[in-house]
């Protein structure tokens, strides 16, 4: 029996990116080989749409360019992650990097500007906190294959 991942479905080329654009990552796609993969968007989850104004987090907030607080959809989506991540079994987790949601250990600074600061999206944050470990989508070769 394999593994069960949690894993960004955008990674997986899911159309869900706040853009609309659909990206598959090969490393990631590799993992169907070794790994029953649970593809999660927890944009989605929190009732965002696709597409969607971007986001960054500034502040302990979640805010568009416009000045949108979508705090909550984040937290709610965050939530729902973790929650299926428990009820799976699921012990890692491989997330969109930089991402508001999903980033680990770097994310956007708030002023939509590109500059990247240290610190956990909403959903990396509450997975960690769950004991979850959470794994972008860069380190997944040496990580996970």
């Amino acid at each position: 029996m394999k593994k069960k991942l949690l894993i960004s479905a955008c990674l997986l080329g899911t159309y869900c990116r706040y853009n609309g654009e659909t990206v598959t990552d090969p490393a990631c796609a590799k993992l169907l080989d070794r790994y029953d993969l649970i593809p999660i968007c927890p944009e989605i989850l929190g009732g965002l749409p696709t597409p969607r104004e971007p986001s960054e987090r500034k502040d302990g907030r979640v805010v568009t360019p416009s000045g949108r607080d979508v705090t909550e959809n984040y937290r709610r989506g965050a939530e729902e992650t973790v929650r299926l991540a428990k009820m799976l079994g699921c012990t890692a987790a491989v997330l969109k990097e930089r991402s508001p949601s999903c980033g680990s250990g770097v994310i956007y600074d708030g002023s939509f500007s590109h500059v990247r600061i240290p610190g956990d999206g909403v959903t990396a944050e509450m997975l960690k906190a769950a004991g979850i470990r959470v794994i972008g989508e860069s380190e997944v070769e040496r990580e996970l294959l």
